[in-house]
C-alpha cells in the first residue's frame, strides 16, 4: 500500500465535494483504485459502517475488501504501542489522548509506519494543540508522510468528467 485513507477522507467526500448524487465518478474511482496502492484499516471501516447513511451503506458493501487492512500483526501492534506512549507522555490533555487512542487514527498511523505508506487526511497540523491530537503532528513525530485528499488525487492524476 502506498496510501492509507483516514475516515475523514470518506466523510468529507460524502458530505461535500464528492457527494454520491453529485460526483458518482469519485466513488467509482475509489472502487478502482483501492487495492494495491490505496487502502485503509479495519478500524476506519468500522467507523464508516457504524452510521446509517449512504456512506455507511457504501462501506458495508465493501466491508470484506482486502484493502481494509488488519492491524493485529506484531509490527503494527508494536508501533501502536510506541505511538500511544509518545502521545500519552506529550502535552495533550488526558481526554485528548483517550479519544485519539480510541479512534482509528492511531491505528492508521501505526499501519502506515509499518508499511511505509502515506496517510491521506484532511486534518492540518497544529503542534500547539492540547485538546486534540492531530494526525499530521503524530505522523511528523514518527516520520510518516501525510497529505490531503486533493494532493493524493493529483498524484493519481484522477479526473472526474461530467457528461
Amino acid at each position: 500500500m502506498k496510501f492509507l485513507l483516514d475516515s475523514n477522507v470518506f466523510i468529507e467526500a460524502k458530505n461535500r465535494y464528492y457527494a454520491f448524487d453529485i460526483c458518482p465518478g469519485f466513488w467509482e474511482w475509489m472502487d478502482n483504485v483501492c487495492g494495491a496502492d490505496v487502502g485503509s484499516v479495519r478500524n476506519v471501516r468500522d467507523e464508516l459502517t457504524g452510521g446509517s447513511d449512504e456512506l455507511a451503506e457504501w462501506a458495508k458493501h465493501r466491508q470484506d475488501a482486502d484493502w481494509f487492512l488488519k492491524v493485529d500483526d506484531a509490527d503494527t501492534q508494536n508501533q501502536f504501542a510506541a505511538i500511544a506512549a509518545n502521545v500519552a507522555n506529550s502535552h495533550y490533555t488526558q481526554q485528548a489522548v483517550a479519544k485519539f487512542l480510541d479512534d482509528a487514527d492511531s491505528w492508521l498511523i501505526a499501519k502506515a509506519s509499518v508499511l511505509g505508506a502515506t496517510v491521506v487526511t484532511h486534518e492540518l497540523p497544529n503542534p500547539y494543540s492540547k485538546k486534540r491530537v492531530l494526525m499530521p503532528d503524530v505522523c511528523a513525530t514518527f516520520g510518516v508522510p501525510y497529505l490531503n485528499t486533493f494532493d493524493a488525487l493529483r498524484q493519481f492524476s484522477a479526473q472526474f468528467h461530467w457528461g
